[in-house]
């Protein structure tokens, strides 16, 4: 089988497992098939996203999706190509070699954000599509002053190819990011505000890469010439045969600059989960304020890693064109605060910062995975950034895989834990004619991954918001409870832990199943319903020392009927209670707020529904 035929296999993977339960292929379970993997290839922040389904034939608009990034200076949009999910659709249709029949997908999103900016959005939609939140947030002077970036991801079920040379051949395309000014009116003066577009394609191709090959990062280039205009003069301080060092004051400009095109992409993965987008270090930002030519004596600096690196030499100075793996694995709180410090108004031309930039060359993954944890532990942080391994080499991690090996449940099946990305993928591929017998023995149903564990785990608990922000966040969350840094007993992987732990996934996949989805689901805000809901579980039953009955959820497999009706009931309940007690419209991104869960389960509703004879007498039967 040659790579463009491994590309289409995985389409129609990617299509059987995005139908409902009439057999039908949904975008939105699509789309929540393929985020997780854009979240691995760090495009994201989190898999979690708000449905705005549009589609306008006569004007050619479409949005499938929404999400803002952690920082909230990002607004991440997503279309999918419905004509390259059809089943029926021809191989020889699926290649692409045209940049335009990319470009008029684009086309019908840029449309999109050019209406709303001009004003014509909000006004051209019905008051109950999902669409209005966004419409509101992009014609608002909030909206106007708080994204500085528009993203726009195509996902199309296509191959992008060459037909040059003797046979087909996969081939990467990339699309120019423009800026475009919008202005607006505040306090009688006109201001001009400039927006950067970047258009991201999400084709076979990329989904192949970070969902078959293991251990594939799609690694950052950062080209600073091509992209900005200029290039950074830097000092050659070390040469080694697998290792360059070299030093240089960044103008915070560039630093600037690198965050608003990249955003938290720039961030080693431990730094940016670590990271506290919100509570900007208040130190650097009264330097920048008040003495910003001493910055760079005051400030740590950054410390950079790269694979390769473009060198000139010019009038017998050095410059660096581009980097190859670009991470900041020190100093990822400095370049967040020079950023927002810029966007709030404060003159950054005189600031600068220490960098320095080690390049390792000719360096295999796992050794410029030791580089980097090396350096984030010897660097002399401003901040600390917690030690806690957030990869599947996670020894507690391991032994979870071991127990899904071996452990049956009652019924004699097992359930596949996806430790390493492109795991169950890659036992499909080597199984050859037996691939189907493999399918069969791991549905959907009965496989996950390390993230999801993470968010069922977690959703298990007082902390449901967290869940609903997804991503690396509730990742380090779980992590730091089952292999706590600073404590020398961690929680006993064992045969209990899993049979537990199987019993939480069993029950939020349930509850998903029971909320539903498109036209026949309790509302449009499931991914924060159904958190919320396991959350008051937890709260009603282990949280006051009642433990809810695990157990006999591992052991049935199934839940009884008038606790589904119960669960039902409580989800219908919740979705009433987050619209009513949301200060904001816009209830998916409200949900992921501490705040909005604190008033909801303080709520009467809540007390008043739990307290309920019938209610009550159901819910006992889960408790032990």
């Amino acid at each position: 089988m040659n790579e463009i035929d491994e590309y289409l296999s995985l389409r129609s993977n990617l299509l059987d497992d995005s139908k409902d339960d009439g057999n039908f292929i949904t975008e939105s379970i699509l789309l929540s098939q393929i985020l997780p993997s854009m979240l691995d290839a760090k495009l994201l922040d989190s898999e979690d996203f708000n449905d705005s389904y549009l589609v306008n034939d006569g004007e050619n608009l479409k949005l499938n999706a929404y999400t803002i990034n952690e920082s909230g200076e990002r607004l991440q949009l997503f279309i999918i190509d419905e004509n390259t999910i059809l089943e029926n659709a021809d191989n020889t249709d699926l290649l692409i070699s045209e940049r335009i029949n990319y470009e008029n997908q684009f086309k019908r999103v840029e449309r999109i954000i050019r209406k709303a900016f001009h004003g014509n959005l909000y006004n051209s939609i019905q008051e109950s599509s999902g669409l209005t939140p966004l419409a509101s947030h992009l014609e608002s002077i909030e909206g106007i002053e708080r994204f500085d970036v528009i993203e726009i991801f195509l996902i199309s079920l296509t191959a992008t190819v060459t037909f040059k040379g003797q046979t087909v051949q996969p081939r990467n395309m990339h699309f120019d990011s423009s800026p475009t000014s919008r202005k607006y009116k505040q306090n009688d003066t006109t201001i001009e505000k400039q927006v950067l577009i970047i258009k991201k394609l999400i084709d076979l191709n990329f989904l192949f890469k970070v969902m078959v090959s293991r251990g594939y990062r799609e690694a950052l280039l950062v080209n600073f010439k091509k992209t900005f205009g200029y290039t950074i003069e830097v000092i050659k301080a070390a040469e080694d045969k697998n290792f360059d060092s070299y030093l240089c004051a960044l103008p915070a400009q560039v630093i600037a600059d690198l965050y608003k095109e990249y955003s938290s992409r720039l961030l080693e993965k431990n730094v940016r989960s670590f990271l506290q987008f919100k509570g900007v270090n208040k130190e650097i930002r009264t330097t920048i304020k008040e003495e910003p030519e001493k910055f760079i004596a005051y400030n740590n600096g950054l410390t950079i890693t790269a694979t390769n690196a473009k060198v000139y030499e010019h009038r017998k100075k050095t410059y660096i064109e581009s980097l190859t793996d670009f991470q900041i694995v020190n100093g990822g709180q400095t370049t967040a605060t020079i950023y927002f410090s810029k966007k709030d108004g404060l003159d950054i031309s005189k600031v600068k910062v220490m960098a320095k930039i080690n390049i390792a060359k000719q360096v295999d993954e796992k050794e410029l995975e030791k580089l980097i944890d090396n350096i984030s532990k010897f660097s002399n942080a401003q901040s600390r950034v917690s030690k806690v391994d957030l990869k599947s080499r996670n020894t507690q991690l391991v032994k979870i895989k071991s127990l899904s090996e071996s452990v049956l449940t009652p019924t004699g099946n097992k359930w596949f834990f996806e430790r390493a990305k492109g795991e169950f993928n890659t036992m499909l591929r080597k199984a050859g004619s037996n691939r189907n017998r493999i399918k069969k023995e791991y549905p959907n149903e009965r496989k996950f991954s390390k993230e999801q564990m993470a968010k069922f785990y977690t959703a298990w608990g007082d902390e449901p918001y967290l869940v609903k922000k997804g991503g690396e966040k509730v990742f380090r969350h779980f992590i730091e409870r089952i292999a706590p840094e600073e404590s020398e007993s961690q929680p006993l992987i064992d045969r209990d832990f899993y049979e537990r732990l199987i019993a939480i996934i069993f029950l939020f996949r349930r509850m998903e199943k029971i909320h539903g989805q498109g036209k026949n689901a309790i509302g449009q805000i499931r991914s924060a319903v159904i958190p919320y809901t396991v959350s008051v579980l937890y709260m009603y039953s282990d949280k006051v020392d009642t433990p809810f009955n695990m157990a006999k959820i591992w052991k049935d497999e199934s839940l009884e009927d008038n606790f589904e009706s119960f669960l039902y009931n409580l989800m219908s309940l919740m979705n009433t209670l987050i619209k009513k007690y949301s200060i904001s419209d816009d209830l998916g991104e409200h949900s992921k707020k501490k705040e909005l869960w604190g008033k909801i389960i303080a709520s009467h509703e809540i007390k008043d529904f739990i307290s309920n004879t019938t209610n009550g007498n159901i819910l006992k039967k889960y408790i032990v």
